[in-house]
């Protein structure tokens, strides 16, 4: 389900368009797998996309903060709905995951941004290898990322639900067992 590689061409045009550079890490996945051929629930919170899906979702996402006074964070320590430097690498039902690209100690973290309230990093990963990672453990050891636990549906694909849930749409889920 895992698309071929990106060619480093078009991650090269994406960044010179966004006028980001994306992160070492996220451009090694990109040269792995360019997004999904198909939905699959590989990640736990969202599908990643594909360079293309990047730069479209990050376009949408700006015009909407422009439309919505989307930047303003409300609060001290909030955060905006959407920043110019957070760089979306997956996306499901109009929510994000964003790799935050602003300088500082909190660089190149992975937080959400939600479709429906501001973006949120109290539990960010401090990178995307760390999360990915995570996600390799919990597959390789029926643990967690954050919430979410893998399970199994009925036609043994792949499913992030909360713990103890024990089926899905009246069928029955069961717990990915280790590797």
């Amino acid at each position: 389900m895992l698309a071929p590689a990106a060619a480093p061409s078009a991650i090269t045009a994406a960044e010179v368009e966004l006028e980001l550079v994306f992160p070492a890490e996220l451009v090694e996945s990109l040269r792995r797998h360019d997004g999904l051929t198909e939905w699959a629930n590989v990640l736990p919170e969202a599908a990643p996309l594909s360079v293309a899906g990047i730069v479209e979702h990050y376009q949408a996402r700006m015009d909407i903060a422009e439309d919505v006074d989307g930047f303003t964070p409300h609060g001290p320590e909030a955060e905006p709905w959407w920043h110019e430097l957070w760089l979306p690498f997956a996306a499901s039902d109009g929510d994000s995951q964003v790799i935050d690209l602003r300088p500082g100690p909190g660089y190149a973290r992975v937080g959400v941004a939600p479709h429906d309230n501001p973006g949120d990093f109290s539990e960010a990963w401090p990178s995307l290898g760390a999360y990915l990672t995570n996600v390799a453990d919990a597959l390789e050891t029926s643990g967690a990322v954050g919430a979410w636990h893998p399970y199994l549906t009925v036609g043994d694909e792949l499913w992030w639900s909360l713990a103890g849930e024990t089926e899905l749409n009246g069928e029955p889920l069961r717990p990915a067992p280790p590797r």
